[in-house]
């Protein structure tokens, strides 16, 4: 039965919006009279066709909330198109509506929740889609639904900690650069005028000054220009296979940075396939759906190349060993849950402790960063003024 969206006043004025199952549009007129409404618009929702909501986004927050709710919907009995249609009347967001009334009548239509939701890929991301199909399979759908929802708040709280992590120090960058550039452009040509009318021959280091703040002055603008153009040269390079590879090789190979992007993917992938791993999603499907989650194209090769062993008999932990390019401890932890039928477990175990490596690397990079960083500022600021202190100096020296 066809699905529209409505939009009706009652005789005190007050407009209502809504969704409702009728075979035509005139029926639904009719329903909303029965109701003592006028109706003022009705429009059929066709999920199959809804351009509009197929290119809707959600962020994981919001994604993690919705899922929550509809688990905490279903657990309580209440039947999918229903939990489907008070979660899109929940919705503030005109878009984030038509989205989940989409998804709705693509279900009432007969499709599956997780084939309706794979129509909407930038909303649902393979991954999300591959759970629901599993816990739709294993008829356990509230369940799975709230690992679902657990899954991407721990992750959404990893991604807050390095943010906040971070953030000192990118304010610190950011202040530095902006003091500096007006220093250069602004302070140090006044300051400097005075010793044009003079036949002093000034210091090397008040001359490379005096050359930067002009080079800056004339050729900001234009410099700043080419900065942005190379940026988005290198992001365009990034997207073909060979830069990118030799980019996040380089990447994986840095000395701190290195091992704090690693442990990162390696907490996202562990974390993802403990989950579909818990929700009964076959091995080989799991991996495929785990390594889609890695943002390094090395390690998701080498994920690849383990799934090639585990297809042929391989187990997990042996396969991903052979690559090297995962922890010890996650392969060591994989191949005990293998041993003793407990994979998911372990898994869950492994994807902790990464996330709290993870998180202690960054706390720690982050507490050393911010004394560099001022100092580093400090330094400049004192080249700067010692720049142009020193022809004063060598003017008073004259005199005496």
């Amino acid at each position: 039965m066809p699905t529209f969206r409505y939009e009706a006043a009652h005789d005190s004025g007050r407009i209502e919006k809504g969704v409702v199952d009728a075979d035509t549009a005139r029926a639904v007129r009719a329903q909303l009279r029965t109701r003592g409404l006028a109706a003022i618009h009705v429009e059929a929702i066709d999920g199959t066709r809804s351009t509009h909501a197929r290119g809707v986004a959600l962020a994981e927050s919001v994604l993690a909330m919705a899922t929550r709710q509809l688990a905490s919907l279903l657990t309580a009995g209440l039947p999918l198109d229903a939990a489907l249609a008070t979660l899109a009347e929940q919705t503030e967001d005109p878009r984030q509506r038509d989205l989940f009334r989409a998804v709705r009548a693509d279900v009432v239509a007969g499709e599956r929740l997780a084939d309706a939701l794979a129509r909407h890929p930038r909303a649902f991301p393979r991954v999300y889609c591959a759970t629901v199909a599993a816990g739709e399979e294993a008829g356990d759908f509230g369940k799975v639904l709230e690992r679902l929802a657990q899954y991407l708040d721990d992750r959404q709280a990893l991604r807050g900690r390095l943010i906040a992590a971070a953030t000192y120090p990118a304010i610190v960058t950011g202040l530095a650069v902006v003091i500096v550039l007006f220093l250069m452009t602004s302070v140090v040509p006044q300051v400097v005028q005075v010793f044009e009318h003079t036949r002093q021959v000034l210091p090397w280091p008040t001359r490379a000054l005096l050359a930067v703040s002009g080079a800056l002055r004339v050729a900001g603008l234009p410099m700043l220009a080419m900065l942005i153009a190379a940026g988005f040269g290198l992001r365009a390079l990034l997207k073909r296979s060979g830069p990118r590879a030799a980019w996040d090789g380089a990447l994986l190979r840095l000395p701190v940075l290195g091992r704090l992007l690693r442990g990162i993917d390696t907490a996202r992938f562990a974390s993802t396939l403990a989950m579909l791993a818990e929700a009964g999603v076959p091995m080989l499907r799991a991996l495929a759906g785990a390594e889609a989650t890695l943002s390094n194209t090395i390690l998701r090769a080498s994920v690849r190349s383990a799934l090639d062993q585990v297809r042929e008999g391989v187990g997990l932990g042996r396969a991903l060993g052979q690559t090297r390019a995962f922890p010890p401890v996650l392969v060591r932890l994989i191949e005990v849950g293998e041993a003793t039928g407990d994979l998911p477990r372990m898994l869950g175990h492994a994807a902790r402790d990464q996330a709290r490596e993870v998180e202690r690397r960054a706390t720690a990079a982050a507490g050393l960063l911010e004394p560099a960083l001022v100092l580093l500022m400090g330094a400049v600021v004192l080249a700067i003024v010692l720049a142009v202190l020193l022809p004063i100096i060598e003017i008073n020296q004259s005199v005496r």
